[in-house]
Formats: C-alpha cells, sequence, structure tokens
C-alpha cells in the first residue's frame, strides 16, 4: 500500500527531493510550515515525515530542534541531499533586470555572497518551491527566485544562474521520521540521537560529557538552545555513534544521567552515507 510522506515547502521543494530519495515512489504531502509537516504525521495524515535538521553552510534548522523533543515522533533514519541553488526568472528575462530574489530565508543564507556580489534586494518566503510559483505569477522580471532547477521546471521559470550557493560542499542533512519507535538493530554504522538538561550544579556539562570520551562513544553533534524562555533553562541536542545497546554508551548515557534532569533518546537508527 503506498505510504503518504509528509515535507515542508511545496511541490519541487529541497525537502520533496529529499523525500523521493528515501520514498521513491510514494505519495507526498507538501505543508506550509514544520509544525504542519509534524502535526501531519502525528494525526495520521502523513505515514512518515522527512524534515532539514542542519545545512552544511547556514548551519542547524533552529525550529527543528525546539519542535522535536516535544512531538511524540521517533527518528528512524536520515538522508543528506546535496544542494544546488539555481537563480530561475520570468521567461524574457534576463540576468541584468533582476534587482531582487525571493526565496526561504535559509537558501537566502545559503547564497549570500551571490546576492551581495550583485547588490540584489532578498525577500524573505515560505519556501524555494513556493518562492518559484509565485514569481511566475507575478511575471515581473526584476524579481528572481532562488530555488531548484527541478521546481523552476514546474513552474516554467528559466534559470539565469547556477549553482550560486557560496560553497560547492553546501549539502543539507534530513531527519525521517514515524510515529512509531522503531530502533535500528546493532549492526554497521548507527547513530543515537537524544536531548537532555544538566543540573544546576558547577561544571555539570563537563562532567556530564566526561562519560563519552573516557569510555571512546564518538559525539558527532552538540547543540544548545533555551527553553520556556529562561536564560537559566538550557537544553542540549546531541548525536553520537553508537547504538544503546553498546556497553560504552550505556556507561556513557549512566554517567550522563547522574549529571542531567531530563534525558531522552530521539531516536537509533542507520547511519546515512
Amino acid at each position: 500500500m503506498t505510504k503518504k510522506i509528509a515535507f515542508q515547502g511545496e511541490p519541487g521543494a529541497f525537502s520533496h527531493a529529499a523525500s523521493a530519495n528515501v520514498f521513491p515512489g510514494e505519495e507526498f504531502l507538501g505543508c506550509v510550515t514544520f509544525e504542519e509537516t509534524l502535526n501531519a504525521v502525528q494525526t495520521g495524515k502523513a505515514d512518515f515525515a522527512v524534515v532539514p535538521v542542519e545545512n552544511s553552510l547556514y548551519g542547524r534548522i533552529t525550529d527543528i530542534h525546539h519542535l522535536l523533543p516535544e512531538s511524540g515522533l521517533h527518528i528512524i533514519g536520515e538522508t543528506y541531499l546535496r544542494v544546488e541553488m539555481t537563480l530561475l526568472g520570468v521567461p524574457g528575462a534576463t540576468f541584468e533586470d533582476i534587482k531582487a530574489v525571493q526565496s526561504l530565508s535559509v537558501a537566502l543564507g545559503q547564497c549570500r555572497k551571490f546576492i551581495a556580489s550583485h547588490g540584489l534586494r532578498t525577500i524573505n518566503a515560505v519556501d524555494t518551491a513556493g518562492s518559484a510559483r509565485e514569481i511566475a505569477a507575478k511575471a515581473d522580471k526584476s524579481v528572481a527566485a532562488i530555488a531548484s532547477r527541478f521546481a523552476g521546471e514546474i513552474y516554467g521559470l528559466n534559470v539565469l544562474a547556477e549553482n550560486i550557493e557560496d560553497a560547492d560542499h553546501n549539502t543539507t542533512r534530513f531527519l525521517v521520521l514515524s510515529p512509531s519507535e522503531k530502533l535500528a538493530p546493532n549492526t554497521g554504522k548507527v547513530k543515537t540521537t537524544f536531548v537532555f538538561r544538566v543540573r544546576n550544579v558547577p561544571a555539570a556539562l563537563y562532567k556530564a560529557m566526561g562519560g563519552f570520551a573516557t569510555n571512546g562513544v564518538n559525539m558527532t553533534k552538540l547543540e544548545s538552545y533555551m527553553v520556556g524562555g529562561a536564560f537559566t533553562a538550557t537544553q542540549f541536542y546531541a548525536d553520537i555513534e553508537g547504538h544503546p545497546d553498546d556497553v560504552g554508551v550505556q556507561h556513557a548515557f549512566d554517567e550522563l544521567k547522574f549529571f542531567t534532569d531530563y534525558f531522552k533518546i530521539l531516536g537509533v537508527y542507520p547511519a546515512a552515507d
């Protein structure tokens, strides 16, 4: 039976492409916001969601770090997508006609050098593919969209410039979310993602992290962000290489829990190349 996959954006969005990589041939559901994307899975409108969590140029996708821990959803996989940004104009427009560019703030941030070097005005929008659709509808030769070539083909726009991202390593990491927990078997390369809050004692974070070093567990990601609107309430989001069944990971988690007042595993899943 066909599965329905939720993603943030419109047809042609990079999240749509990432979803198709993970779930080829399935049905896809575009959502306006990340909240709506997660809610589609929470309410059964979709079977899975594919959401971006970080980009090699722009950094973390802040909304996901805040929404995911409280969503009740589980990470069951990940995928990486090479992001190639394209400047798209309406038929008949030339590069010299363009005075402004419209796209998702993350996409604009990935093309800062190109935008600045050409003195273009930026217009923030909900997503890249939606920008392509709006530019096509407005038919204004002075405004271009930054999106994928695929989005340009869908909405009948012309390519004015290719690969305008600031670096050729521009890659986005996506997480695959499920309403039910599905721990990956302890074979091959496995990642474990979790969140925690340290107790309010001196050097708590230093001591909490020590267990990973002494037990030989590699931590590939550690992000902090405020919760509850309080400067003193800091939550950490972390990825490690390893499975909770590994003895080293078990010992590291035991030490971590001793210095935390909140700990939650968000997913155990195969590491993508």
